[in-house]
């Protein structure tokens, strides 16, 4: 047996279902492969007692004729998301913050915002919002920040020349598309300010915070903003559709590099199934894994409720948002076999981890697909769901 894996199972005891009820889950995937839809996956099924499926199928690189292999590191995109999310709550809990501060108590750049108005021709009026944008508001995508990146700050997915500081200084410096606290617009750049908030608030950089307070205590050794040159060499390639085939997609989308200046709180970790699957399988455990806790168990029970009211959110309907994370609120189409209060998050490159406390199941996919219409709505995560909640259930 593989070290790694040796020590998934020493982490995560093996659920209680027979692999023999989950076996479905292999060949299902591998039917993308074959049609040429995907070239490879790796998919992980387990409980808050451990791992009760766990498949690799296909290829990590296929001009290589790499295989896909258990270990095989994914660039996860925004799964990162709830990730920030999470250390921003855990700095509620260490009493040195709230979700309810203005951004400006801690990014003074932010003081003084500005709202759009109106637009009429090629001029813009402006004029000041009711109230600042507050942590809640970036958590909950309901800022009124634009939600891509201004045109002055460079490449900062591929290149990541600049620090946190200097991404979040410019961005402070946009005007605010709506009120805050009235709309829902999906926003890399709040997520970004939030990683800047956890370092200025906790006094250590972002990523090296996520590996004192989480990666390190949870065994998530293979989750980094920056692989190493080893790591890279399980890095899957990323692909595209062109006329009917597979393609390499580009590389500086989210490329990766172990000297890399700027974490992308975003969307910019890589991350492994065993690594992910410790992470659920503790979100399921109420913040504890192997008797060691990273967050608290009210304060996970916060994130993932609704925070967004009714507020239309989401890619796909039926859904809502808590603290950093998309939460099920009526179950319907891709989301159809979960429950309601379902929690999880996708990736741009059609990624997936979601977790269901109410039926004790958490469901990752890992692929590495561009071009994908809606990722959170694709056919490879349906099925997936589809099987995993079909074989769980007694």
């Amino acid at each position: 047996m593989r070290p790694f894996l040796c020590l998934l199972l020493l982490a995560a005891p093996v659920a209680a279902q027979s692999p023999d009820k989950f076996a479905a889950i292999k060949p299902a995937m591998q039917a993308f492969v074959d049609k040429g839809e995907l070239a490879g996956a790796v998919t992980v099924v387990g409980t808050s007692a451990g791992v009760a499926s766990f498949e690799a199928v296909g290829f990590a690189n296929l001009d290589a004729k790499t295989p896909m292999a258990k270990d095989t590191l994914f660039r996860i995109a925004s799964m990162t998301k709830p990730i920030t999310a999470m250390a921003v709550l855990m700095l509620q809990e260490d009493g040195k913050l709230s979700v309810e501060d203005p951004v400006e108590k801690y990014l003074p750049e932010f003081t003084g915002q500005r709202l759009v108005t109106a637009k009429e021709g090629g001029s813009v009026t402006l004029g000041k919002p009711k109230r600042p944008v507050t942590l809640r508001d970036l958590l909950t995508h309901t800022s009124g920040l634009p939600g891509g990146y201004p045109a002055g700050l460079g490449d900062v997915y591929g290149q990541r020349s600049r620090t946190l500081a200097d991404t979040t200084l410019v961005i402070s410096q946009q005007p605010l598309d709506f009120e805050p606290g009235t709309k829902w617009s999906y926003c890399n750049a709040g997520i970004d300010t939030l990683g800047r908030v956890v370092e200025v608030v906790s006094g250590v950089s972002f990523e090296g915070f996520l590996q004192a307070r989480l990666f390190g205590p949870l065994g998530m050794t293979d989750t980094t903003f920056a692989p190493t040159a080893t790591q890279q060499k399980r890095l899957a390639v990323t692909y595209g559709v062109k006329d009917g085939k597979l393609v390499a997609g580009p590389t500086n989308f989210l490329a990766v590099s172990e000297h890399s200046r700027h974490p992308i709180p975003a969307g910019g970790l890589c991350s492994t199934g065993p690594d992910l699957a410790k992470l659920y399988q503790c979100l399921l455990g109420g913040g504890e894994l192997g008797g060691r806790r990273v967050i608290g168990k009210e304060t996970l029970a916060l994130m993932t409720k609704t925070q967004t009211g009714d507020i239309k959110t989401g890619f796909t309907n039926g859904m809502s948002y808590g603290f950093g994370f998309a939460v099920v609120k009526e179950p319907t189409g891709v989301t159809a076999m979960l429950s309601p209060g379902a929690f999880g998050h996708g990736g741009a490159f059609a990624t997936q981890s979601w977790a269901d406390p109410t039926q004790n199941l958490f469901v990752i996919l890992l692929i590495q697909r561009t071009g994908v219409p809606n990722a959170d709505a694709s056919i490879y995560r349906q099925t997936l769901q589809e099987l995993a909640v079909k074989a769980a259930r007694p």
